[in-house]
């Protein structure tokens, strides 16, 4: 099997590919038929997804059976002020890799996010629920979803949430290093979701490569907090000696008028996961657990 990764210097795509090297992970080893597979990483240097012509033509030079887009202009603050470049990446790379897939009938695995929904709930949310985008981070990413279903017959929409990993940044490190400079952090405890381990995520994108159960997917860490509990966890377990805090949205927006609105309710559930092929995902203490585990707070893994 051939597989091709976009965004693989990101902490999902370079998870994935770290997977595929290395024939597991954690929670298991990688499908049998993906232990020899050919894995082609491409970022924006290799590829641009948003140049449609220039898309076209390296799926087809390269013919792979699977296309992961790990892709994506993740900044919601920066969505908000650049909507035209999240829309180029969120909504149109996806378009391209989804016509691209088609034309040579390979099966795309599309990674999307829980800000396709309106924010609003209090049980978690799975796959039948409508979406209702309330940011140009979600709005963008929602099209995205309608493009890849509108060109793409073999595909995999998999939404995820609050992801965080052993490459780049993400909200364990902000913790961590913003715990070690100042000694105090306050974190909004009125937002809920579910925090997902990047090694986690990549296990499962890759059963699904290997499955023919196409459609829509969520995969987030098993259980639901608030930014202030996933917080105070990431704090414990760095050993950090920092006190977290908690507040409301409403004092956060205004000691931060420049940020965009976040969603107060986010939480997901994995049913179809559950009802094809399994949901391993962790609870996401323990998945916390273990990223601390290896991680060495520089360069990623030990």
């Amino acid at each position: 099997m051939k597989i091709l990764i976009t965004g693989a210097k990101g902490q999902l795509g370079t998870e994935l590919c770290r997977q595929l090297r290395e024939g597991g992970s954690s929670l298991g080893p990688i499908p049998e038929r993906l232990k020899n597979a050919i894995v082609i990483p491409t970022d924006v240097e290799e590829l641009d997804i948003t140049n449609r012509e220039e898309t076209l033509s390296f799926v087809r030079r390269h013919q792979p059976d699977t296309i992961i887009s790990c892709a994506a202009f993740t900044n919601v603050d920066g969505c908000e002020s650049n909507t035209d470049a999240a829309f180029r990446v969120n909504a149109l790379g996806a378009s391209n890799l989804a016509q691209a897939a088609e034309r040579i009938n390979a099966r795309l695995i599309h990674v999307s996010t829980d800000y396709v929904f309106s924010g609003e709930g209090d049980t978690p949310l799975d796959e039948s629920m409508p979406i209702a985008p309330a940011s140009a981070y979600g709005r963008t990413k929602a099209l995205g979803e309608a493009y890849v279903r509108d060109f793409c017959h073999r595909y995999f929409i998999v939404r995820t949430a609050w992801l965080y990993g052993y490459n780049g940044r993400n909200f364990v490190k902000t913790m961590v290093n913003a715990g070690k400079k100042f000694g105090r952090l306050t974190v909004v405890n009125d937002q809920m979701g579910n925090p997902t381990n990047a090694e986690d995520l990549a296990h499962h994108l890759l059963k699904l490569a290997v499955s023919h159960e196409y459609g829509v997917y969520h995969c987030t860490g098993e259980g639901v907090c608030s930014w202030y509990d996933f917080a105070k966890e990431i704090i414990r377990l760095s050993g950090v000696d920092a006190q977290v805090l908690p507040c409301t949205s409403e004092e956060y927006a205004a000691a931060h008028p420049e940020a965009a609105s976040r969603p107060a309710w986010s939480a997901l559930e994995n049913r179809m996961l559950a009802v094809t092929c399994g949901n391993d995902m962790r609870p996401w203490q323990q998945a916390l657990a273990g990223y601390f585990e290896h991680w060495d707070g520089e360069n990623g893994l030990k």
